[in-house]
């Protein structure tokens, strides 16, 4: 397939400070095989060379793992491609003279530090506020040591699926965080090692979640839609049983 030319409409901002803008800019020579992270790659190459300063996103192991490349792309958390991070998003997706607009995730919790990256810290203290077993646990037993079934394991593995990358935050109307905790509340309360402190995990994270700034769920399910790892917002219907269930005993 030839190369391609592309117009971008990329958000430039200073700081959380500073008053930011979209910016219009061509790339051309745009193979159809490059990543989307490929192609900005290039777009910050001809910046670099013609004297501008380089557009500032996240990215890390650009294999839809760690959750970094945090990008609203055509008003899409992570982009067109459902069930995939922007480092999974090829070039091939577009067409020769197309128009994309690449904005940074919005939210009061996330506030720009430069340009396309914003400050998620926010979901490192949720985490830090209940989502780990305080208790000294010993030795790790054998694998098969604790009999668990299947269905509970596979739903407790797909809430471990979650990367923390923030789409469900970018996505939802409320900027809500509640799948994102959601997946980790409820990967411990499924697991038989997670019970004993699950009534203080849920109400401390529920907390810190309202303290962080973030919204409450509405069901509107957009978090599910753009989640890379397709996690189900059935987590959340579990997560408020939990919090119901520890602040009535």
């Amino acid at each position: 397939m030839k190369s391609m030319t592309l117009h971008l409409k990329v958000w430039r901002q200073k700081n959380a400070q500073s008053k930011g803008k979209m910016v219009d800019y061509t790339v051309t020579d745009v193979s159809p095989d490059m990543s989307f992270l490929e192609m900005l790659d290039v777009l910050n190459e001809d910046l670099i060379r013609d004297g501008g300063e380089p557009i500032e996103f996240d990215n890390d192991c650009r294999e839809g793992i760690c959750g970094m490349c945090s990008l609203v792309i055509d008003g899409v958390a992570h982009g067109p491609w459902r069930g995939a991070a922007v480092c999974q998003l090829h070039m091939r997706e577009y067409k020769d003279g197309d128009t994309i607009t690449v904005e940074p995730w919005r939210a009061k919790a996330f506030p720009v530090i430069k340009d396309l990256v914003v400050d998620r810290t926010a979901f490192d203290r949720i985490i830090e506020a209940g989502g780990y077993i305080s208790v000294n646990a010993g030795a790790a037993p054998d694998a098969n040591a604790i009999p668990i079934p299947k269905e509970i394991a596979d739903e407790a593995m797909d809430a471990a699926a979650c990367i923390g990358c923030g789409a469900c935050v970018a996505a939802c109307p409320n900027a809500s965080a509640s799948l994102f905790a959601a997946a980790k509340i409820s990967q411990l309360a499924l697991l038989p090692q997670g019970h004993p402190e699950r009534k203080r995990r849920v109400i401390r994270m529920a907390d810190q979640m309202d303290k962080e700034g973030f919204g409450d769920c509405s069901n509107h399910a957009e978090c599910e839609a753009v989640c890379p790892k397709e996690i189900s917002i059935s987590h959340i219907a579990r997560m408020k049983r939990e919090y119901m269930k520890a602040n009535l005993s």
